[in-house]
Parts: C-alpha cells; structure tokens; sequence
C-alpha cells in the first residue's frame, strides 16, 4: 500500500472532557464497537469485575479517575484508528493540552445533566488555537438531564462555536426511548447493555413515515417529529468544510455506559473526521506525504511494565514512514540515534511495529535522551513548534523520609518531571528540592507513585513561593550579577535553566523594576 493510501486511513483524535462527563468509559466502548475488545470494563462499577483499557495505572483504578493520557489503536471499516484518552482533572490540564498538539480532531464529552463545565471552556480555548476539529457527544443520556435545545445553545454561547445535531435523542432518563440519527436517516432504540455491543437499526428515511409507530409510542413519535422540524428550520443543513476547519461542532446523543449512540456516533466520526494534517516547524510547514520521515515527542511515561523500569516516549508521526531499527536525527541533540524498539499500543499492551505512518503514535524506548518537545527526522533541522512547560501554580519542598533510599529518589523524581506531569526546581544554594504543579492531586500522585514504582518514600511540605521564573539577559555579566544578588532564591529546572523563585507577586513586581536588564520568563521556551 502506497505512504498516500495509508494517510488515508488514518484518523487520529483525542477525547476530552470536564471530570466525570463520562470520558474514559467513551474511549472504552469506542474500542468495544470498533473490535478491539468484546467486553467492556468500567470505570467506577460493583458489578463489573474489571477496569477500563485506558485507566490501567492502579491509583487510576483506585480513584476512578485518569491521571494520564492513554494511547490506543484498532482497526474500524478499513480505517486505523487512534485514540488518546486524556486526563479530564484540571490538575493534569498540561498532559491534556500536550496532547492536543499530537491529535488531528477531537471528541468533546459533555455531560447531559450539567451541560457546559469548566474545564470544557478551557479546552475548547486550546482546541481553537490550532483550529481542532470539534465534535461533541452528550452523554449520560440514561439519567434526567436538561433539554436537549438548551444544551445546544449553552455549547453555542459558552463554547464559541456553532452547532448541528446529527442524532437526536427520544426522550431522557427513565422515559428514553431511543435515538433518531440524522446523518444516516435511521432510529435505534434504547436496551440497557453495558458490556456488549448492540448492533440493531431500523432503517427510517422519512421521519413522518407511519411506521415509526410500529417502534415508539404515537406521543414520542409526534414529539421526534416536532424536534427534527425545528432543527432542520433552525440549523443550517451539515457542512463537512464548516467542522473541518473548526467553525462547527456537529452534535450526537447517548449514553456510553449503556453502549449507546456509540455506533452512530462512531460511523460518522470515521467518515467526517480529517486524515493526518500538515504541521508547522520552525523553518516551514511539513504535509504529511513527504517522503522523510519527521516527528515529535509529545508525552514520555516511565514504567508502564513495572517488571522492568522502562521509559517510554511518544512520538507523533507527522510524515515519511517510520521503519524500526533505523538511524534518525535528533535535532535538539544534533546527532543520530538508532531506535530498535518501537511499540504501538493498546493502552498498557504493547506489540512491535516495523513501520508506521504519519497519525500513527509510536512508542520509542528510551535511556533518557528524549524529552517532550522533541524533533526526530530524516536530518532535515527544523523543530515543530513546542509544547512550553508553563510556570506552575502551587509548590512544595521535596522531603525525603528514608536517606537510605536518596538514589531511588533523585531516579524517580528525574523520570516522573520527564513525563511533564510536574516541574523540579532545585535551588543552587543548599540543593533544595521543590516540585511545582498545576493543582493539589499532583502531588498525590507523585507520592504514590515514587513509593510503589521506585521504592521512595517522600513528604510534600509547603513552601512560601508566589511564582517560579526562568531568566535570561543579554548581558551575561548583568545576569551573573542578578544570580549572586538573588543567591538564595536562584534554582534550576531539570534541563539546568536558571529560575527565580519569587516569594510574593509584590516582591517579584519589585524585583522586575529594580532589574531592567534581566528578562523574567513564565514559560520555559524563550
């Protein structure tokens, strides 16, 4: 098959969502109708025995929440298709928004209980930067949730973006009956399966056939009736250019822990959604039929085996094929490697690839030479444009309660800052260590994990910090002045970047304007 042929059949998208709108379980029975698995696992679930393919880091299982993003590929109507299930917390937005530069579309959930949430609002802000594709999915349809119109308007207003329903739901909650779809012209009716997948459609090309009361009571079949009048009077017919360009949002109804809408939500996806999309480097844009091979790190894990301490990086394929076992150039380090083992992924299971297509995600093993942001190529020297770490929000010192365990903490606090999960700033004056996050359950994790993956035991103790932030001058000696002024609030980051620890937003605006000549940075690129 030619490299054009295998573009083609790529769709690459991320599913994102605020806490709880039902995102994860998506992901799972996304896999349970394209094949990929027969039985479906649940998130938060008494009664089935097993956890979801994607939450598969144990205090993932525990809390009932994502704390990673999780890759996985199958194979859908001729179509291979990627899925990146993200974090949904707030406190994990950055490996989110990593994410976001990795994916050619999205699939928004949105809860149909609580609408619009915010973490939704910010997502949507970051998909809109690259001008992602957009399609929502409202969820939760099982339980008494608001209007469907007014869930449409809310999407419009909060969100920016216009709307068109191509499914449309047949009651709510105890009273659902059904879904109607749009795009395909055909009913499919509501049976409670959360395991299984249900594959029974009535086909219905006109809706004011007499027929559909054979399916549903005449008052829904009146109320369907009325709805669709008003959706077709109200929203202009779909527009595939409008979606693919980030103007429109076309709109599905469902509920995914019953396995349903699921099917036409998946059907249209894979016939609207774009293939690979060309992407910006530094030096030009690079289309994904280019016969070199280029790509970028956009997520690194450690011990996904905890049989073996593996480090794991995440490579975008953004043109050329990739073939295992071949000499790539590493831009950042301006030298060649040579990657033997590539992996493609089913959340934590892994098989060997010899080659991959741009859309595909490989996972490279690593000895710590990559890092997020990253560039492999065929030697050409342009960077995609990065993915900056942002200055976090809350700091905690790093307090290590066993000295005979020093060595497994300095390895793990190295590997887990490499995933970009959290940031380590280490002060030049008595080596302090202090971990800054985006929110409070970081730190948790972390925790957790350095004491069940590297056998660390540490404690989080507050610290007076206001904001952490990278200098620079373009007089070195003004800066080496600055660095021995400031000597007790100098730090590094992990790459060796030199950091202003600033105590108060007073004292930091104080310290900008008694020092012109020193540049304060709140993102690590500059």
């Amino acid at each position: 098959m030619s490299l054009q042929q295998e573009i083609k059949k790529r769709r690459t998208f991320g599913i994102i969502a605020h806490p709880d709108a039902g995102k994860t379980t998506l992901t799972e029975k996304l896999l349970l109708f394209g094949g990929a698995i027969q039985t479906a696992g649940a998130v938060k679930s008494n009664k089935i025995d097993m956890a979801t393919r994607s939450d598969w880091m144990e205090i993932e299982k525990q809390r009932g929440i994502s704390v990673a993003t999780s890759v996985m590929g199958f194979d859908y109507r001729d179509l291979k298709i990627n899925i990146l299930d993200t974090p949904g917390h707030q406190d994990f937005a950055e490996d989110t928004y990593r994410t976001l530069t990795a994916v050619d579309s999205v699939i928004m959930v949105i809860d149909c209980v609580k609408g619009v949430e915010a973490q939704t609002e910010k997502l949507m802000e970051v998909c809109r930067m690259r001008n992602t594709p957009v399609l929502c999915f409202i969820n939760k349809l099982d339980r008494e949730g608001r209007d469907p119109f007014e869930l449409l308007d809310e999407i419009e207003e909060k969100l920016g973006i216009n709307v068109r329903p191509l499914s449309w739901p047949i009651g709510m909650g105890k009273n659902l009956r059904g879904v109607y779809n749009l795009y395909e012209k055909n009913l499919n009716l509501f049976e409670a399966n959360k395991t299984k997948r249900t594959n029974d459609v009535i086909q219905i090309k006109d809706i004011h056939d007499p027929s559909l009361e054979k399916h549903i009571a005449a008052s829904a079949a009146r109320q369907l009736r009325e709805d669709i009048d008003l959706i077709e009077g109200v929203y202009d017919p779909f527009d595939p250019t409008d979606y693919l360009e980030g103007n429109l949002a076309p709109v599905f109804f469902g509920s995914a822990v019953n396995n349903f809408g699921i099917r036409e939500l998946l059907d249209c996806f894979v016939q609207i959604a774009p293939p690979p999309r060309p992407r910006e480097t530094d030096l030009r844009e690079i289309v994904p039929n280019e016969e070199k091979f280029t790509g970028f790190i956009f997520k690194i894990h450690a011990n996904m085996d905890p049989r073996h301490r593996n480090r794991i990086a995440f490579v975008r394929i953004c043109s050329g094929t990739f073939f295992r076992g071949n000499n790539y150039y590493h831009v950042r380090h301006d030298k060649s490697f040579r990657f033997s083992n590539a992996t493609a992924f089913m959340a934590q299971q892994k098989e060997t690839v010899d080659e991959a297509y741009p859309g595909d995600i490989v996972g490279l093993y690593d000895t710590g030479n990559l890092k997020i942001g990253d560039t492999l190529t065929e030697g050409e020297k342009g960077l995609y444009k990065g993915i900056p770490s942002f200055s976090p929000e809350l700091f905690r010192e790093v307090i290590n309660l066993d000295a005979m365990k020093s060595k497994q903490m300095e390895k793990g606090l190295v590997q887990l800052m490499d995933e970009g999960v959290a940031q380590l700033f280490t002060y030049e004056m008595g080596s302090r260590k202090v971990v800054g996050t985006v929110g409070a359950l970081q730190f948790e994790v972390l925790q957790y994990r350095l004491q069940h993956e590297y056998g660390a035991k540490v404690q989080f103790a507050p610290v007076n910090i206001h904001k952490a932030c990278w200098i620079s001058s373009q007089s070195q000696e003004k800066l080496d002045a600055f660095v021995k002024d400031k000597f007790r609030h100098i730090a590094r980051d992990k790459d060796g970047k030199l950091v202003f620890m600033s105590e108060t937003r007073a004292w930091l605006q104080m310290v900008q304007d008694n020092f012109t000549d020193i540049t304060f940075h709140f993102i690590s690129e500059f």
